[in-house]
């Protein structure tokens, strides 16, 4: 999963950060020897949530150059080459934008992100966490472009007093999707396919994203 995801983003990003567990740290630095991929290996030792996994990196972002920094799971792996080039047009054009993303409109959704009259995103809804979910709704695809000042000043910003899950009490990630939208503009496009939003978390999930991958690369070399 991990290679299909990195081949993804190959031609558009510089530089590959990837945050594991520890008892991976080993594995995932092998592998990233034995296939030649320049990988910078962070360790969440606490499983405090997503949101302290993606700040891991903070000061050797810090130290670069960069515009944006993009954030994806490791399962996310039917994303479409087209879906992320377009993530990487509208970052340029958006400049001022904190957060760029692709959204899904699907039935029965895990994440919902709830909008108020004028479009504009006020509350993220998660159903593990509990919450009374709309029968269809619109979700994030686990695909997100931070600008530079939103991953290095304003997501610390938030991290200080951070919603946390009422059933799983995580410091999650995607709540921080409205708190950037009460704080400044976010940006978002739909997908083109719904499977693109689906992430690998059982046998069934791997089963319809492996025979959905299999279709896809079969018609793009055909």
């Amino acid at each position: 999963m991990i290679d299909r995801v990195l081949d993804i983003y190959e031609s558009l990003v510089d530089r590959v950060i990837v945050v594991v567990h520890p008892s991976l740290a080993k594995v995932m630095a092998t592998h990233a020897r034995t296939t030649g991929r320049l990988i910078e290996l962070f360790v969440q030792e606490t499983p405090t949530g997503m949101l302290d996994a993606v700040l891991l990196p903070r000061e050797s972002v810090r130290m670069d150059t960069i515009s944006h920094v993009w954030i994806t799971w490791c399962d996310q792996v039917a994303i479409r080459p087209d879906t992320a080039a377009r993530l990487a047009a509208l970052s340029v054009a958006n400049p001022h934008a904190l957060l760029v993303l692709p959204t899904v409109r699907r039935r029965a959704p895990y994440i919902h992100l709830e909008r108020d009259r004028h479009g504009r995103i006020v509350r993220i809804l998660h159903r593990r966490e509990g919450d009374s979910m709309p029968e269809t709704g619109e979700s994030d695809m686990g695909l997100f472009s931070l600008s530079r000042e939103a991953y290095l000043e304003y997501l610390p910003q938030y991290a200080r007093q951070p919603e946390t899950g009422a059933a799983t009490d995580e410091r999650n990630f995607l709540p921080f999707i409205a708190w950037a939208a009460a704080h400044g503009d976010v940006v978002t496009f739909p997908c083109l396919d719904e499977i693109e939003a689906v992430g690998i978390n059982t046998a069934e999930e791997l089963a319809l994203i492996e025979s959905y991958l299999e279709r896809r690369d079969a018609a793009t070399t055909g």
